[in-house]
C-alpha cells in the first residue's frame, strides 16, 4: 500500500474512533499510552497530549490496575479470549464513576506476536446511568417485597379474624347486613390476592415453554367461578410462554367477562356497565401472530379502552381494578402487545400479538 493510501486509511479509522461515545485507547508493550480518542481525554479531564506517552496505570487506582493485570494474565494463559472489567473510573480531579472496560491484545495472525509496538486496545463505557437504573430497580423491588409482606400478614390476619367473627354472628342472627359484610370480605380477599400478584410477580418471566392454548384455557376455566357462563375454544395452536403467568392472563380475563358481561344489553359510551354476566360466552381463539380472548357481553366503550389497563380502573362494584393491569404486565413481560377491541359477537375482545406461536 502506498503512503498516501495508508494515510487516508489511518485518517478514516481515526474519524470513526472520534465519533464514538465510548472512550478508546491503545497501549504499547511497555505499558505507555500510544493513542486515546477525544472521548477518553474528556472523561479523564485532561488533554490528549498529557496522556500520550504516560504509563496507563498512572491514571487508575491500584485496585483497578490489579484487576486489569489479572485479566491480562488470564488472556495470556489462554483462559479467556478478551478482557472485561468493571471498575470506578478515576478522573484527574479525583472524581469517580462506574465504567465497563473491554480490551484485547493486538497480535499478528501468523506469529502471535504483538503488532508493531502496540500491545493492546480497549474501549471504556460510562455505565453511570445503567447503574442508577439498576439501583432504582433494586430499591423498587425491595419496597414491593416489603409491601407484599405487609399485605400478606398484616391484612390477611385481621381479615381472617373478621371472617371468623362473621360466622359466629350468623349463628346468632340472620340479617341482610351480614351478607353485605361477607361481600366486603370477599372483595378484600380478592384485592389482597391481586396486590400480591402485582407485587411479587413483578415484570419477570421464568421458564418459557410450549403451552397449548386449548389445554390451558380449559384448565383455567375449571379454576374460575363461571356460574352458567360458557367457554368456547377456537384455538388449536400453542405459544411459547411462562405457563403460570399466562394462566394469570386467562383467569383474569375469564373472571372479568363473567363479572362484567351480560348478554342482555350492550353498553354505550357514558352508560353504566351491567354486571352479573353468568350467561356470557367466553371465546379463546388463534390470531395471526398471537391469540385472543373475547366475550359476547356489553363490551368496553371505546373511550375507556386505554384506561382499562390503568391501576384501579373498574366498572364493577366488587372489582379490584388490578386484573387488567396484571394482564398487561404479563403481556409486556413476554414482549407481547395487547389491545382491546370489539368482539365478533358484540362484546369485548383482547388481542395479543407479537407472540411466539408454535405449531
Amino acid at each position: 500500500m502506498d503512503e498516501s493510501r495508508r494515510e487516508r486509511e489511518i485518517r478514516r479509522y481515526e474519524t470513526i474512533l472520534e465519533s464514538l461515545d465510548d472512550a478508546v485507547y491503545a497501549v504499547r508493550s511497555d505499558g505507555t499510552i500510544a493513542y486515546v480518542n477525544e472521548r477518553y481525554a474528556e472523561m479523564k479531564g485532561v488533554s490528549r497530549e498529557e496522556l500520550i506517552g504516560t504509563d496507563i496505570y498512572d491514571w487508575v487506582t491500584e485496585e483497578t490496575a490489579e484487576k486489569a493485570k489479572q485479566v491480562r494474565r488470564e488472556i495470556a494463559a489462554g483462559e479467556r479470549d478478551a478482557g472485561a472489567v468493571e471498575y470506578e473510573f478515576l478522573t484527574a480531579d479525583g472524581d469517580r464513576f462506574p465504567v465497563e472496560m473491554r480490551f484485547n491484545r493486538l497480535v499478528d495472525d501468523e506469529s502471535g506476536a504483538g503488532v508493531s509496538e502496540l500491545d493492546r486496545v480497549g474501549v471504556i463505557r460510562d455505565v453511570s446511568e445503567q447503574k442508577r437504573r439498576e439501583e432504582a430497580l433494586r430499591e423498587k423491588n425491595d419496597r414491593l417485597e416489603e409491601f407484599a409482606s405487609i399485605v400478606s400478614h398484616d391484612l390477611r390476619n385481621p381479615l381472617s379474624v373478621a371472617e371468623g367473627r362473621l360466622e359466629l354472628a350468623r349463628e346468632e342472627c340472620d340479617s341482610e347486613h351480614l351478607d353485605a359484610v361477607a361481600d366486603a370480605h370477599e372483595r378484600m380477599s380478592s384485592l389482597i390476592d391481586d396486590l400480591l400478584t402485582l407485587a411479587r410477580d413483578g415484570a419477570g418471566v421464568d421458564g418459557a415453554e410450549r403451552v397449548p392454548l386449548r389445554d390451558l384455557a380449559e384448565a383455567c376455566w375449571r379454576g374460575v367461578e363461571t356460574a352458567d357462563a360458557t367457554l368456547r375454544v377456537d384455538a388449536d395452536g400453542a405459544v411459547r410462554a411462562d405457563r403460570s403467568r399466562l394462566r394469570q392472563v386467562f383467569e383474569n380475563l375469564m373472571r372479568n367477562s363473567v363479572e362484567h358481561g351480560s348478554t342482555g344489553s350492550r353498553a354505550e359510551p357514558g352508560d353504566a356497565v351491567e354486571h352479573g354476566g353468568e350467561d356470557v360466552t367466553v371465546t379463546v381463539g388463534d390470531l395471526d401472530g398471537g391469540f385472543y380472548v373475547a366475550d359476547d357481553g356489553p363490551g368496553i366503550p371505546e373511550a375507556d379502552r386505554e384506561a382499562v389497563f390503568e391501576p384501579g380502573f373498574t366498572t364493577a362494584d366488587g372489582g379490584t381494578g388490578f386484573g387488567l393491569e396484571i394482564v398487561e404486565g404479563v403481556a409486556a413481560a413476554h414482549g407481547w402487545d395487547v389491545r382491546v377491541t370489539d368482539g365478533a359477537d358484540g362484546g369485548a375482545r383482547f388481542e395479543f400479538t407479537g407472540v411466539d406461536v408454535l405449531g
